[in-house]
């Protein structure tokens, strides 16, 4: 793998938290990005639950799927859960990996944290598989 695209609808949580993850674990000289069909804000629960492991993604944005250098990425990840995925046009491997949207989530804060926490929890674990 040379560049690894996360996706979900809006690179908001689950893309985003995987971007920081990923950037971590990835081998060097690997490209990761993040992108969303609709892109939002990055969710303050993702930067709090990966402050939490050392990851700072404070000053990530969220991103279109055509911002990214589609001919840089070999390997696409969607992140959709119950919603539909945006499609990737370019040439990559494609892998699905359908979570739970942790921005979907209501109730107080620290039930939100703990969704964000759950969903970021199993991020590592399979980016730390997909890297080794």
């Amino acid at each position: 793998m040379k560049g690894v695209l996360f996706l979900c609808v809006a690179n908001s949580a689950r893309s985003q938290m995987a971007e920081g993850i990923a950037r971590s674990l990835a081998p060097v000289g690997t490209k990761i990005w993040s992108a969303g069909s609709r892109p939002g804000r990055v969710r303050p629960e993702a930067i709090a639950v990966l402050k939490e492991i050392g990851i700072d993604i404070s000053g990530h944005h969220a991103k279109a799927v055509a911002d990214v250098p589609a001919a840089e990425v070999d390997t696409v990840i969607t992140l959709c859960g119950e919603e539909e995925c945006p499609v990737f046009l370019g040439r990559a491997t494609r892998l699905h990996w359908g979570l739970p949207d942790p921005a979907a989530v209501s109730g107080s804060e620290a039930e939100r944290l703990d969704v964000f926490r759950k969903v970021r929890d199993e991020l590592r674990r399979r980016i730390s598989d997909l890297f080794t």
